[in-house]
């Protein structure tokens, strides 16, 4: 683990949620994949190899769509959140061998590619409930070839800022844990080794007819993973509170009424430099560096 962890996420908390495989990726995800490929036309060279972390709840409409823009690159598909994610990958995006398309495409592979393996790395709202963000950062670092981009998305702190300002008023913990600023993003980026990184944000609002249909959605997008969270069973007269409250301060005139939420959603683009060496009386070098460093020499001296 990182020496400097998300104070307000808990890790086992996170783990459990990590390990809950959903039947279809949220619909707020895959309207931000959408957004974000559509990011990808500015991108000069396409990669020959990209990898997609953790799709099945990221977006599988989403992998489609890049799948088709890089249509000659190899795709490598890394399920990380658990076994019972990794099996529902392959069968969302594994090929049968009777398929057509298995004969006019590649076959996407599964699993983390090898170090330096990936021109591009793709990641679509995932950062945001990481417990240890800085070393899943690392590990997308580590895929990248020298040169390679990340491209990434996730929640901003002001996410959800109605239904936090809602359970503050009625002094209820927190209904989920802080979500990091862009700018901290950037910083962990460059700590990470990551050149030159882009951050951006938009704010969408989501509309809901019912309180039931808010908690149903939310319930697909994530959890509470704050530490200090009710641990235990809510009852059926919180529940009913919460809803009469959802009903009450959510209704929004300018949306017709409906119960309207903030998600603040944020961009993220960087790219792997040639890694450079720190000159000490006695230096380690990590071997795949070494040969990006010999290779980028070469590729000067010609």
């Amino acid at each position: 683990m990182s020496e400097h962890l998300p104070p307000t996420i808990d890790p086992v908390a996170a783990a459990r949620w990590h390990a809950m495989v959903p039947q279809a990726s949220p619909w707020l995800h895959e309207e931000v994949a959408r957004r974000m490929q559509d990011r990808l036309q500015w991108i000069v060279k396409p990669p020959a190899a990209w990898c997609d972390w953790d799709p099945v709840r990221g977006g599988i409409e989403g992998h489609a769509l890049v799948g088709q823009r890089f249509a000659q690159a190899a795709s490598h598909i890394a399920e990380t959140s658990s076994p019972a994610g990794e099996a529902a990958a392959q069968a969302h995006f594994g090929k049968a061998w009777w398929s057509p398309a298995r004969w006019s495409s590649a076959a996407p592979r599964f699993g983390v590619p090898p170090d330096g393996g990936v021109q591009m790395l793709w990641s679509n709202m995932a950062l945001h409930m990481a417990a240890d963000p800085q070393a899943l950062i690392a590990r997308w670092h580590k895929a990248l070839a020298v040169d390679g981009y990340l491209m990434f998305s996730c929640l901003g702190p002001d996410t959800l800022r109605e239904l936090r300002a809602l359970y503050a008023a009625l002094d209820w913990p927190a209904p989920g844990h802080a979500m990091t600023d862009m700018h901290d993003w950037g910083d962990m980026l460059v700590q990470a080794g990551f050149a030159e990184p882009v951050m951006d944000m938009e704010r969408i609002v989501l509309t809901f007819a019912t309180p039931a249909r808010l908690l149903q959605e939310l319930r697909g997008l994530g959890r509470n993973l704050h530490p200090q969270r009710f641990t235990a069973l809510r009852g059926r007269r919180w529940h009913a509170n919460l809803e009469q409250a959802l009903a009450e301060r959510l209704a929004d005139a300018r949306q017709g009424g409906q119960l309207a939420l903030t998600f603040e959603i944020v961009y993220g683009h960087a790219f792997k430099p040639t890694p450079r060496v720190r000159m000490e009386g006695s230096s380690a070098v990590a071997l795949q560096d070494m040969r990006d460093m010999l290779r980028a020499g070469r590729h000067r001296e010609r």
